[in-house]
Parts: structure tokens; sequence; C-alpha cells
């Protein structure tokens, strides 16, 4: 994808491999000036997919840096201290937006931008080509699902016409990306999200106790934690040294803890808050559980089969696919509390199972992300 002027084939990639799906060799590459663009560097996981890829890239050689438009966030400070730029031009109208960013390409003379879902591409993708990036790329971390935005879709097509190529997390992804206004069929491309390995880290610090849930990610209405925590409540009538714990925060976390104690939970479920020390949390876990209505391929689900963790997971989007695909995991209906809470009974009644699981998922994620 970067430096490439024929389509690729695209399946899933290792991290040992180039992550965008292009055909390597052993010819030694010229570096590049890499960009990559995000609305901000909040804790999120298209931003720590950027983050890992811009250590990825600089351990190649090349020379990286990202521009965060909003703001700088958790990890772009984590970016920083790790010597990575990431340039901040802040809230503008979008004439002003889009001029800062040419003067910034024009500046940098990079050779690839990489713009990260909808906003990015719009703001950056057009200054972008005309400052003369030799590759413009847009990727879209969600599901994209109808029914669409047709306006912001429609802005995304214009500006995306600058774009040489158009990645797309999962194939349900890239299904609805064709379906959209304008949509540029042709430059649309499957590209799984590749996760990092995660080392196992001690965790006795945490105060584990019995079968533990982990959730990370960003407490939102879209990962519809009620239908979970209700699933916990349930299983704990079987399963009474059961532990949930939600690693993150959000808009809704104080929706979640008042229902928690409203179903007397609040011996199983335990809200941990942001932590950028996510890697104790799953290494202690038994299984990793998102009951979203709406999902692309998030990457704590990755980091978590990195270390052999089963998941517990809504039948929808890329997480879905990725069970599916590594064989390991069980799927539930969205919004289906009772039929989450019997996936939980079944693996933590079952060690054979969760051993089959957890060999499963950390095997197929080692050869195929």
């Amino acid at each position: 994808m970067y430096g490439q002027t024929r389509k690729p084939t695209v399946t899933l990639v290792s991290n040992e491999q180039k992550w965008d799906g292009s055909e390597t060799s052993d010819a030694v590459k010229p570096p590049m000036k890499i960009v990559h663009v995000v609305y901000s560097l909040d804790m999120g996981g298209a931003e720590v997919l950027v983050a890992q890829l811009c250590r990825i890239q600089r351990a190649n050689g090349h020379q990286v840096s990202v521009c965060a438009y909003s703001h700088l966030g958790a990890v772009g400070e984590l970016l920083r201290d790790e010597g990575i730029e990431v340039y901040v031009p802040g809230e503008a109208p979008p004439a002003q937006t889009i001029l800062r960013y040419f003067r910034h390409f024009r500046a940098l003379k990079p050779d690839v931008v990489h713009c990260h879902n909808v906003a990015p591409t719009i703001q950056a993708a057009l200054p972008a080509k005309l400052a003369g990036a030799k590759r413009v790329i847009s990727t879209r971390h969600s599901l994209v699902a109808p029914p669409y935005n047709v306006g912001e879709e429609i802005k995304y097509g214009v500006m995306a016409a600058c774009c040489d190529w158009i990645a797309g997390i999962c194939e349900v992804t890239c299904s609805n990306l064709r379906g959209a206004p304008l949509a540029h069929r042709k430059k649309i491309v499957r590209v799984y999200n590749g996760a990092t390995a995660i080392e196992p880290v001690p965790f006795d610090s945490l105060g584990k106790r019995g079968f533990t849930l982990v959730f990370v990610g960003r407490l939102a209405a879209v990962k519809n934690l009620q239908t979970l925590i209700r699933a916990v409540a349930i299983a704990v009538e079987r399963l009474p040294e059961l532990e949930l714990w939600v690693v993150g925060d959000g808009p809704v976390r104080a929706e979640l803890e008042a229902l928690t104690a409203e179903l007397g939970a609040g011996n199983h479920v335990r809200f941990w808050g942001q932590r950028l020390d996510t890697a104790q949390f799953f290494s202690a876990a038994d299984a990793f559980v998102m009951s979203s209505v709406s999902e692309g391929l998030p990457m704590s689900l990755l980091q978590a089969m990195s270390v052999g963790v089963p998941a517990i997971v809504t039948d929808v989007g890329g997480m879905a696919e990725v069970v599916r695909l590594s064989g390991a995991g069980l799927l539930a209906p969205v919004g289906d509390s009772a039929a989450i809470a019997e996936q939980i009974v079944t693996l933590a009644s079952s060690p054979d199972l969760h051993a089959e699981f957890s060999d499963r998922k950390s095997t197929r994620l080692n050869s195929s992300h």
C-alpha cells in the first residue's frame, strides 16, 4: 500500500510483515517520511493502533510523526515522551484547517500521509495531495454501518478521491464502505488490524479472586455495557466468585456504576478507570468480554488474544469475524444478557474448553495478526 502502484491481495498480516498487505522483498528500501493524521490522541482503539504503527515504522527506519487535529490526549503524551513528533493544529473552521495542513505537509514533504477515520480524511487528504505526498491513505476503523450519515459520507467521498487506497479493518467494514454514497469501490481494500503481542506480567497487586472477565475500552453507549453487567448479575448465581473488571472511562461510567449498585453487583464488578498499564489486566483475565451493539475490530480483543485469553463477544462486526476465523471463543446475540451469562458459565465451567480456546487464539493471532 505504501509505495505501491498496483492493487495488493490483502489477507491477514502479521507484525513481522508490512502491516498494510504490500509485498516485501530482500531489497533494501529507502526510509520514508510517514505522517499519521487523527482527530485526537485520547485513549482508544484506533489511537492505540496509530501509536503501534508509529513504533513499528520507526523501528524499520522510517521518519514518523502524527497530526492530532483537536488535542494531544494521553496517547499523544506517551508518543511525545518516546520522541515521536506530534503536531496539534487545534480546532478551526474547515478552510483554515485545510490551509494549516497544507502548510504543514508542504514544509514536511512526507512520502505517505495516512488519515484515520472520516474527519481526518476530510481535513487532510486534499492538502496532502496538493502538497505533493506520494501516497495518501484513509483507514476506516469502524463498521460504517447503514443507515449512513449521508452528508458526512458525501464529504468523505469527495475528499477520498485524493486517496490512493481506502482500508477497511474487517470484511464487514469493506462491504459497508462499498455501499456508501460516492464510494470509491476500486480503492477499497481489507487490512485487518495487527497487534503487538503483549508479554504476560505479574498481576498480584490487582487482587484477583475467582474467574475474571476483563473489558478494556471506552465507556460509551455503543459498548452496551449495561447488558454485560446484567449478564454478570445473572451468572454469579452459578459462579459466586465471578468478577468483571471494567478498564476504561467515558461518558456512561456514572450510569454503569449506578446500575451495578442497583443490581447488587458491587462485589462482582470493579471499575478501574482509564489505565495505560493494561498488560497486567490482560495477564490476569480468564476471558475478554465485549457486548457492543456495533464494533469494528477492537485492539483490546487482539491484545487479549496475544496472551491466549479467550473471548466472549456479541455477534457484530470484525470482532465476531475474528472469533469465527480463530475457531476459538464464544458469541452471543446483541442485547441478550441471559445468552451472555450462559456463555460465561459455559467457559468458566469447562477448563478443557478454556485451554483449547486459549491455545487456538494465541496460535491464530501469532500467525495472522
